[in-house]
C-alpha cells in the first residue's frame, strides 16, 4: 500500500460513516476496516493512515478518484475559521473535527443514488441499490462495479421494479441513462445551469438535483433545502425555516449541511 496525503484536519473513520451507518454499500464496500471501491476495473482499498490514507493500487489512474471520493476538495481549514462565530456549528466542528463529506466520483452513479434514495428511509434505499448493483454491476474480489449507463439504459423497467424500484423510480433510471445529457460536462457548468439541467429530466427534482452539487460536484454553496432532516435541523438547532438557514450560512451551505446531519444522525 501507498500513502496518499490528504488535507489536514482528516478522521478517516468519521469521515466514512456514511458507507456503514445505513447498510452494506456494495460500490463502496466496507471491509475489515477500510474502504473498497472498484476504479477503472481495479479494485482499490484504503485504509487509514497519519496523514491520510493507504491506498491500494494507487497510481495515477486511482489517485484523483480516491481524493474526490474522500473530499479532498473541500477546504475545512476556511470552513472551521468561518464556522467559529456561530454556535451550533463551532460545536458541530468540535465535535466532529476532521469531518470530510466523501464525494460520489461518478456523475451517473451520483443521480441514480440520488433518485432511489427518493421519499424512502436510507435503510431501504441501501438495500434496493445494492439489490441493483449485485444485478447489473460487475462483481469484483469483494465490492463491485456500479452499473454502467450503457447496462442500465438496455435494461427493462419491470427488472428494476422486481429489484425493489418503484414503477416511476425504475423508469426515472432507465430514462437517466438514455437521455442524451452529458452529465460529465456538468463539472463545468455554473450551479444554476446544472440546476435547470437537471431538473428537466424526468423523474429529477429540486432535490436530487441539489443533492447532485453537494455529494457530487462538492459545490460550496449546495444547499438541499427539500431535506426533511435537514429542516428537522434547521428548526431544531437554529428555530427557523430551512431557507432562511441556508442565507445565513452563505457561503459554506453544503459543509454546513454534511455536519448539521451528522448531528442528526448521531443524536438517533
Amino acid at each position: 500500500m501507498a500513502l496518499l496525503a490528504l488535507p489536514a484536519p482528516y478522521d478517516f473513520d468519521l469521515s466514512t460513516t456514511r458507507f456503514r451507518a445505513f447498510g452494506v454499500d456494495f460500490a463502496n464496500l466496507w471491509h475489515e476496516g477500510g474502504l473498497h471501491r472498484v476504479v477503472d476495473g481495479r479494485e482499490v482499498r484504503i485504509e487509514a493512515a497519519p496523514g491520510g490514507v493507504d491506498v491500494d493500487p494507487l497510481d495515477d489512474e486511482t489517485r484523483p478518484i480516491v481524493l474526490h471520493l474522500l473530499g479532498a476538495p473541500f477546504d475545512l481549514t476556511a470552513f472551521y475559521a468561518w464556522a467559529a462565530p456561530d454556535a451550533v456549528l463551532a460545536e458541530l466542528t468540535t465535535r466532529f473535527a476532521g469531518l470530510r463529506p466523501p464525494l460520489a466520483p461518478d456523475p451517473f452513479e451520483s443521480l441514480v443514488t440520488s433518485i432511489t434514495a427518493q421519499q424512502v428511509s436510507l435503510f431501504s434505499a441501501f438495500a434496493i441499490r445494492n439489490r441493483l448493483i449485485e444485478r447489473f454491476g460487475e462483481r469484483h474480489r469483494h465490492a463491485y462495479a456500479f452499473p454502467t449507463r450503457e447496462r442500465l439504459a438496455r435494461a427493462d423497467e419491470i427488472d428494476l421494479v422486481g429489484l425493489g424500484l418503484s414503477r416511476a423510480k425504475a423508469a426515472y433510471v432507465v430514462a437517466l441513462a438514455r437521455s442524451e445529457v452529458d452529465v460529465d460536462a456538468l463539472s463545468t457548468r455554473p450551479d444554476d445551469e446544472v440546476r435547470s439541467t437537471l431538473t428537466a429530466l424526468r423523474g429529477i427534482g429540486a432535490w436530487t438535483a441539489e443533492w447532485f452539487l453537494a455529494r457530487h460536484l462538492g459545490r460550496p454553496r449546495a444547499w438541499p433545502a427539500g431535506d426533511l432532516v435537514l429542516r428537522k435541523a434547521a428548526s431544531l438547532l437554529y428555530g427557523v425555516g430551512v431557507d432562511e438557514l441556508g442565507d445565513r450560512l452563505d457561503p459554506f451551505q453544503n459543509l454546513s449541511a454534511h455536519y448539521l446531519l451528522m448531528r442528526m444522525v448521531a443524536a438517533t
